[in-house]
């Protein structure tokens, strides 16, 4: 098993390395490195390298995982497929060559921002490898789950609206105009549904309405933000310059967000019925 995923990854990442979208990649990489490290300009601080390079990172594995899969998904590999003993495996291989691609790439240009840049202590050496490899983990599932190649149906649809739905969840307390929007819509349906003589549904409507404007939308906002908490751990031990040992958590936890979704991704792969391109 472990040989045939081996040579299925070495195929895929030798195809995106010397093909013309690998090529681009590199070049967009070299550009990153010249706008956001200048050669000619020092970098001082150790957590604007950490931060940009980890975004540069997830950037580069979302789309190494678009076209990978991409090509993964073309009629030319049916022989490959129906020779493997589970699809599993074949999805483990697009998943290993994107991120083994992407973090080759992302060291690279780290390698190269080292350059005048800031003076990195042992520990927070040892902090970023953990910090960019479960992000890039974690962007390439959720990449898969975006393409033809993985969702099934409606999957991804259900999956990043679930996201989308937290996203705007976690600020409720911070805008005040999606507060009250949200009150004047309840009190709207609070009043038509008394002029239909739905009485029974009025006085729960309006208690949360009531509840909003107190202390609700803080405390759903909060609740809706939980699953975020990884990204603003790592966000602000990095600003501060070490982990504390709950900090130090974020990136494990980022790792569980992904075997969870790579678990879904292997069970949609594995069941649905495959539409390859020609």
């Amino acid at each position: 098993m472990s040989q045939r995923i081996a040579a299925l990854t070495a195929y895929f990442l030798r195809n995106l390395t010397f093909s013309l979208t690998g090529v681009i990649y590199v070049i967009l990489g070299l550009a990153f490195w010249i706008i956001m490290f200048p050669p000619g300009q020092p970098t001082p601080e150790a957590s604007y390298y950490i931060l940009l390079l980890a975004a540069f990172g997830a950037a580069i594995t979302f789309f190494a995982v678009l076209t990978i899969s991409s090509r993964a998904n073309q009629a030319a590999n049916y022989p490959w497929i129906v020779r493997l003993p589970s699809r599993v495996e074949y999805l483990a291989s697009v998943f290993l060559a994107a991120t083994i691609y992407a973090f080759i790439l992302q060291s690279l240009i780290a390698l190269l921002a080292l350059f005048r840049g800031p003076s990195l202590t042992v520990g927070l050496v040892v902090d970023i490898l953990p910090i960019w490899i479960s992000l890039n983990v974690l962007t390439a599932v959720l990449a898969l789950h975006a393409t033809d190649f993985v969702s099934s149906g409606w999957s991804r649809v259900y999956l990043f609206g679930l996201i989308a739905i937290f996203l705007f969840g976690q600020s409720l307390s911070s805008v005040s105009n999606n507060n009250s929007w949200l009150i004047i819509r309840l009190s709207a349906l609070s009043r038509s549904l008394m002029g239909e003589g739905y009485y029974a549904l009025v006085t729960p409507i309006n208690n949360f309405s009531n509840w909003l404007q107190n202390d609700g939308a803080s405390s759903l906002s909060k609740l809706f933000s939980l699953p975020f908490w990884p990204f603003h751990a790592i966000t602000d031990a990095v600003i501060a310059g070490s982990f504390n040992m709950v900090q130090a958590l974020a990136p494990a936890v980022l790792l569980l967000y992904a075997t969870l979704l790579v678990m879904l991704a292997a069970d949609l792969f594995a069941t649905k019925d495959l539409d390859l391109t020609e």
